[in-house]
């Protein structure tokens, strides 16, 4: 039996939180960034699609009301309270608004080049709110928040984040960089082709070679996180509903009365966990595909997304040297 002084023998421990595909929800970007706080870790990683899907107009009448439509309910807000409830809902299920007169509701109706300008206008507003608050909550910390971006943000949205003079966020979107003084992450926040035709997808082959470019900047894959928001293909992580993508809005695959679930993920993400052995791989994008896997020793997760009932789904990672210590799933 022998005796140590503190910290020989002992590897230096490191301690992520990583959650992803928030699209736009407010309560869950606030809860992502307490997270830091709350389970006492060293780093947020934030996995992509940062962006809402739906602006709904509150247009304003004639009779000093609001009316505005959502989920196939029609609203009447009669008082700015009442606005106020409603737009808080909104922020939590992601949905942006704006506030329009009866003509400039019409001006918009039919212009698709118009509304995709508001949709990034609108996310880019909130993008910035969210940065401005997880750089007051973690200011006079040693904890970073690293993001990337997903399938559904718009490189115009991702590159406004850039611009930002920040502490504590780092955009981190097709770069490695330093976790630690050990560890690194890798990023990619582009996914395969989907039916719904999304901003930011790309052929398998043209992500795998994105990923060669990006790990050949990693000194040391196994100490080098993977943050690739599309996980690998048939590994359960990416397991979902088939659609059938000739008709709009595309519909499930459906065969002896049950949907038809298959892998949505990347072979070229899979082919890369395999070659380079990283310390672990975190993912996303396919929201209900909740689990881990494994490759070997390496762990590839997928933590899940319930984004729209403000709830947060995340994974808590412990490093230790050039290994994963723990790995514990939170929901809340």
């Amino acid at each position: 039996m022998s005796f140590l002084r503190r910290g020989q023998g002992r590897a230096a421990t490191t301690r992520i939180f990583y959650a992803t595909d928030l699209h736009g929800s407010d309560m869950t970007w606030r809860k992502f960034i307490n997270a830091a706080q709350f389970y006492k870790v060293d780093a947020l990683i934030c996995g992509g699609d940062l962006m809402g899907k739906v602006v709904i107009p509150l247009v304003k009448t004639s009779g000093s009301t609001w009316r505005a439509s959502l989920q196939g309910q029609a609203h009447e807000l009669a008082t700015t309270s009442e606005l106020h409830a409603f737009t808080q809902r909104l922020g939590t299920l992601g949905h942006y608004w704006i506030e329009l007169d009866e003509d400039e509701y019409d001006s918009y109706v039919g212009n698709e080049e118009r509304i995709d300008s508001l949709f990034d206008e609108l996310a880019k507003q909130r993008l910035q709110k969210w940065v401005a608050l997880a750089e007051e909550r973690l200011a006079g910390t040693h904890i970073r928040c690293l993001i990337t971006g997903g399938n559904d943000d718009t490189d115009d949205v991702l590159a406004a984040m850039e611009e930002l003079d920040t502490d504590r966020v780092v955009p981190c979107e097709s770069r490695v960089v330093a976790l630690d003084d050990r560890h690194t992450v890798a990023s990619l926040g582009y996914s395969t082709p989907t039916p719904w035709n999304t901003p930011r997808e790309l052929p398998d082959a043209e992500i795998g070679a994105r990923i060669e470019k990006l790990l050949a900047q990693v000194p040391d894959p196994s100490a080098c996180l993977f943050n690739f928001h599309v996980p690998p293909l048939d590994s359960g992580l990416d397991t979902c509903v088939k659609l059938n993508s000739s008709v709009w809005p595309p519909a499930p695959v459906v065969e002896n009365g049950q949907p038809v679930m298959f892998g949505a993920g990347s072979r070229s993400v899979r082919e890369a966990i395999e070659h380079y052995h990283p310390l672990i791989s975190l993912h996303g994008h396919i929201h209900e595909a909740r689990g881990i896997n494994k490759y070997g020793s390496v762990a590839s997760i997928n933590p899940g997304s319930e984004y729209g009932e403000g709830i947060l789904r995340g994974v808590i990672v412990n490093l230790a040297g050039n290994s994963v210590s723990a790995v514990q799933f939170t929901s809340g």
